[in-house]
């Protein structure tokens, strides 16, 4: 697939956080939490970001959407035959863009007003771009509802009524209010039981299929990702490290970060032996990253090169890409699904 047919093109995506300090509240530096990422998403695939706490993948999905005001850097939506630049768009401009692109927030508690009922909140999207007809809208919540696996009559409840699970299945709906074709998933199961996880999951892949939805999944659990991915990148301290095809990238992995993260993966079989890789000390700070490759503090590969230089992004194979100087001699270990 070529850059043409993307539904979305992220350049060298910047969001800095200034750091101040003083008595004059001056800035004194600059938490760097995404630092130049770039990547592709086409028209129903699902990119996988995945990486520790810290590493910058919700601040990308934010940033994408114009949630967050990014630094620098240009994301280009394709709407209507043409492209568009969302971190540049004035307010009317995004105002419209955005009803294509909607985003599913992580705690399905904190991210419904408990004091609107259902019909309010799913409605709500609608109501603010002009539906102005309530009984329009509220047929339009009883299929959205039913869409998600809700009963209709649920639409005069308050978010206090709903189990966790039921909570994100109307968050999802409210995405959906607008028929938007890119969704930003920020670890929309991971406060979530197992087995209602598994279940939302299922609904988010027939919901895909049946609307020809296209995702961004934030997630830091990578057999969850594995689950709903097509390419998976891997973020650290505000850079993508690793983006592949996710059966290659499981398979054979490119960059040691990606790496550590397969070995944590619980296998589904107690007689298996798995080789852990254990990291030493903490993800780099982004306020004060470390010199040259920002993973050599804990890299049990790391060189004298990677504390002098910063690695660039390198083409393994085709659509397989990892920014490590040792790329191509590592014989790293993956896992077989």
């Amino acid at each position: 697939m070529g850059h043409e047919n993307a539904l979305l093109r992220v350049r060298d995506l910047k969001k800095h956080f200034p750091i101040t300090g003083g008595f004059f509240n001056a800035v004194v530096g600059q938490v760097k939490a995404v630092d130049g990422v770039s990547f592709d998403l086409f028209e129903g695939e699902c990119l996988g970001l995945v990486g520790e706490s810290g590493s910058g993948k919700t601040t990308v999905g934010r940033a994408i959407l114009r949630a967050l005001t990014p630094t620098d850097g240009e994301v280009w939506f394709r709407k209507d035959g043409r492209e568009i630049d969302v971190a540049r768009a004035p307010h009317d401009v995004l105002k419209v863009l955005r009803r294509d692109m909607q985003m599913i927030f992580q705690d399905p508690y904190a991210s419904l007003n408990p004091r609107m009922t259902v019909l309010d909140i799913v409605a709500e999207p609608l109501l603010v771009n002009g539906v102005s007809d309530r009984k329009a809208r509220e047929a339009c919540v009883r299929d959205l509802l039913v869409q998600v696996g809700l009963k209709p009559h649920f639409l005069r409840r308050y978010p206090h009524a709903f189990s966790g699970g039921q909570r994100q299945r109307i968050g999802i709906a409210r995405a959906l209010a607008l028929h938007p074709k890119l969704v930003v998933a920020d670890e929309p199961v991971s406060a979530l039981d197992v087995s209602v996880q598994a279940q939302v999951l299922n609904l988010l892949q027939e919901l895909q299929d049946g609307l020809g939805l296209t995702y961004l999944f934030v997630a830091h659990d990578l057999s969850v990702v594995r689950h709903i991915s097509d390419r998976v990148a891997v973020m650290y301290v505000g850079k993508i490290v690793e983006l592949a095809p996710v059966d290659r990238l499981f398979q054979s992995p490119a960059h040691p970060y990606t790496e550590a993260l397969l070995s944590a993966v619980p296998v589904p079989n107690p007689k298996a032996k798995k080789k852990r890789v254990l990291l030493s000390g903490e993800v780099a700070d982004p306020g004060d990253a470390p010199s040259g490759c920002a993973f050599h503090p804990r890299c049990p590969y790391a060189e004298a090169r990677c504390h002098r230089e910063v690695p660039e992004l390198r083409e393994i194979a085709p659509g397989h890409v990892a920014r490590c100087f040792f790329s191509d001699t590592l014989q790293l270990e993956g896992m077989a699904w």
